[in-house]
């Protein structure tokens, strides 16, 4: 029947791709690696140094995961395309909508498998950490701030990532002035590194006792954390660290003693603060690495020679320099001003549906490194 043989044409048309996408992965020294990974966890003196085991073990489960994921489509594949021939023997119809949406699955999964090969550099498996603040505008802004607290602890939650929150500055009225978040998965920072800018927003102000549109900005930053194996050289005498009591979301389950801590990195005025903590010293801890990841945030995209060299320049959370823009009024978009990707459902987006955006930045970004 033409419909079918339609759609396994289409089907057919994915076999490059997924040839492509297997060399891409390097499935056959990627089970090498796994075998010989394996052969040292089996070693009686593996545990003797825990932290390097738990990164070994936690190797091997991202790479397992990589192998089990590209068999899972393959398999996909080779199921879709028995099912589209039966279907046309048989001349069943019923299972043409079936079968469609077996194909725009593995059209979608092999997208989806193939920019996950893009993320190469050398801090995009790590975990990221995501600071959100407020621009001017005052409760109008510092609520818009929380809904993007919001949307991205959804989109982390739509992905399986573990989303925790180290730090949270409640606004004077509503929403939030700052929030940190920590994006715990694999690739999580590489999915995440372009979602770093100014966010608009356009609405009818719920604030506004007229009715009046709005616009309003906030910041997010993105940051890879960074383990402690990365050595950063970072003095004593230039770090001055303010201790406060916890508070607001990321503090409700936190004991109400001096515990919050604040660094301020001297040479450059970046802050880190850290709350989530039971002690000083863990709150501390946390905002070290922060501190670290930042730093070395900074240092790779704007391609220093060393950590000294970062001056802290700040831009204005304001109009001219946004990445994406949400309208909810006189229509209601989504845009990204580098890519041009758009997406009409709002309320989608709000809820955590980034794919579109972060997949239209990673290709970008591909285009532009080959050269097309």
């Amino acid at each position: 029947m033409v419909e079918f043989e339609s759609l396994r044409l289409r089907l057919l048309e994915s076999e490059k791709p997924l040839e492509d996408l297997r060399d891409a992965l390097d499935l056959e020294n990627l089970n090498k690696e796994i075998a010989v990974l394996e052969e040292q966890s089996a070693d009686e003196n593996f545990w003797n140094d825990m932290a390097n085991s738990q990164k070994v073990l936690q190797k091997i489960s991202n790479m397992k995961s990589k192998v089990g994921a590209y068999n899972t489509l393959k398999n996909d594949f080779d199921d879709a395309l028995v099912m589209i021939e039966l279907a046309d023997e048989e001349e069943d119809l019923s299972l043409l909508e079936d079968c469609t949406a077996s194909v725009e699955k593995i059209e979608k999964d092999i997208e989806a498998m193939t920019l996950s090969t893009l993320l190469n550099g050398e801090f995009d498996n790590n975990n990221a950490l995501l600071t959100f603040h407020a621009g001017a505008g005052g409760t109008e802004a510092q609520d818009w701030a929380e809904m993007l607290f919001r949307m991205y602890n959804r989109w982390g939650e739509r992905h399986g990532y573990k989303v925790s929150t180290l730090d949270y500055l409640d606004g004077d009225v509503a929403g939030i002035k700052s929030a940190t978040i920590l994006v715990e998965g694999e690739n999580a920072y590489g999915y995440l590194k372009g979602e770093m800018g100014i966010h608009r927003l356009v609405r009818v102000s719920p604030f506004d006792s007229s009715g009046r549109r709005h616009t309003s900005f906030a910041s997010l930053e993105v940051m890879p954390e960074i383990d402690d194996n990365v050595e950063v050289e970072i003095r004593d005498e230039d770090i001055k660290m303010d201790v406060y009591r916890a508070s607001g979301a990321g503090g409700q389950k936190v004991n109400k003693t001096s515990s919050a801590v604040r660094l301020t990195h001297i040479p450059t005025g970046i802050v880190v603060a850290c709350q989530v903590e039971r002690s000083q010293h863990q709150n501390r801890e946390v905002a070290m690495r922060m501190l670290k990841s930042k730093l070395i945030e900074i240092k790779e995209r704007e391609n220093l020679e060393k950590i000294e060299d970062i001056k802290g320049d700040q831009k204005e959370i304001a109009w001219g320099s946004q990445i994406r823009s949400y309208v909810f009024m006189p229509y209601t978009m989504v845009k990204d001003h580098r890519t041009n990707f758009e997406m009409g459902n709002i309320n989608a987006v709000m809820d955590g549906d980034l794919d579109g955006f972060i997949n239209a930045y990673l290709k970008q970004k591909s285009q532009e490194s080959s050269g097309i």
